[in-house]
């Protein structure tokens, strides 16, 4: 027999936690939820020599020869709650840190809305 004391904290508990995520995104219509293969070519763009490259400079968990010049990407959807501001920051850093050496992936069209969103995806599953 199922102990209905957990699976009533079970339920509260999930309740909790899509009334958090429709609050992450303050003055945005929530997102879609991100699908497995959404999140999987997020993670490959991210991880990718040739496109986003972000290990270049970042160490993510998962990733192997990070670099060390740029903040590690955890916490990500703690950090960047407004995704809006983590979209903009990947497409051009320029607008809030004039000086950056992290590359304009979107303004110099080196990695579409759509494949920044992906990235996106990926980065606010850990």
């Amino acid at each position: 027999m199922r102990n209905p004391v957990r699976l009533v904290t079970t339920v509260a508990a999930m309740a909790a936690l899509t009334g958090s995520l429709a609050l992450a995104v303050p003055g945005a219509a929530m997102a879609a939820t991100p699908s497995a293969s959404d999140i999987e070519q997020g993670k490959a763009l991210a991880f990718s020599r040739k496109e986003g490259n972000c290990l270049a400079c970042h160490m993510i968990p998962g990733g192997q020869m990070a670099g060390t010049i740029a903040p590690p990407l955890v916490a990500m959807k703690a950090r960047y709650p407004d995704r809006q501001k983590l979209f903009n920051q990947i497409w051009d850093a320029r607008g809030t840190l004039p000086s950056t050496i992290m590359p304009p992936f979107g303004a110099h069209l080196i990695l579409n809305k759509s494949q920044i969103n992906k990235i996106i995806d990926f980065l606010y599953t850990h």
